[in-house]
């Protein structure tokens, strides 16, 4: 049965899009079925995959207004073992279409029930919010991975974003539970790098990722090629991390 993880921070520019198309090609790298959920109307996860965005005809949009099946909308992609519902721009309209609806935020739960078992882990790239589609993203998710950049306002806007998680988890969602908070764009050779890892580590202790991303032109990339940092450079620093990413993930879930 699949393991639905969410990847969300409503701040944007956090790398939340990059940790979720790698960690999805290191996954299916590493030999597990892998199913990612663009949730994101940037789309940047579908083209980040090589995906033609402009020619999707069905995607997140559908899965949201429960208008066509999950398995329907589901495209393979040139990365091993990974699957993508992509979205398009239709989706930016799908907030104030389910507003008026009934359970509104459990509309991606029950779609996703139909596949769950067809893939070994679920990702959802959640976009740079905390609006109505980034809701059925935590309410659906068993766990959600936090990205935070190493960088000067790291946790400004945490607080909302637990203070959030935690409202779901009493009111939806009882089994969310965090991942993990994992530290990206990180540059050894600054000085505030260093301090706002060592600070997320001594405010958040085990919760945060063993793993942490690094600074890396090649990550930077890929995208504009349409593919993970695993297909376009396997020895990159970023795949490195990534596939290190992975092997945490998997420890934690199946020991």
């Amino acid at each position: 049965m699949g393991k639905i993880i969410a990847i969300a921070n409503q701040k944007g520019g956090v790398g939340k899009t990059t940790t979720a198309v790698n960690l999805a090609a290191a996954l299916g790298v590493l030999e597990k079925k892998v199913l990612l959920i663009d949730a994101d109307p940037q789309a940047n996860a579908s083209s980040g995959l090589g995906i033609a965005v402009d020619e999707i005809e069905n995607g997140t949009y559908e899965l949201l207004e429960n208008s066509s099946r999950a398995s329907s909308l589901v495209i393979e992609t040139t990365s091993p073992n990974v699957k993508i519902i992509p979205a398009h721009i239709d989706l930016v309209g799908i907030e104030i279409e389910l507003i008026d609806k009934p359970q509104r935020e459990f509309m991606l739960k029950e779609s996703l029930k139909e596949v769950k078992d067809n893939y070994d882990y679920i990702l959802i790239d959640c976009a740079p919010s905390l609006g109505l589609i980034t809701l059925n993203a935590l309410v659906s998710a068993e766990s959600v991975i936090i990205p935070i950049q190493c960088e000067y306002f790291a946790l400004e806007g945490l607080g909302k974003l637990l203070n959030t998680i935690k409202s779901v988890q009493k009111i939806h969602n009882k089994k969310l539970d965090i991942e993990g908070l994992l530290l990206t764009m990180y540059d050894s050779r600054l000085r505030l790098s260093n301090q706002v890892v060592e600070e997320v580590r001594t405010h958040f202790n085990s919760m945060v990722f063993d793993t942490i991303i690094q600074r890396n032109i090649r990550l930077g990339e890929a995208p504009s090629f349409g593919e993970s940092i695993i297909s376009y450079d396997a020895t990159s620093k970023g795949a490195i991390n990534y596939l290190n990413l992975a092997h945490e993930i998997l420890k934690k879930n199946e020991n």
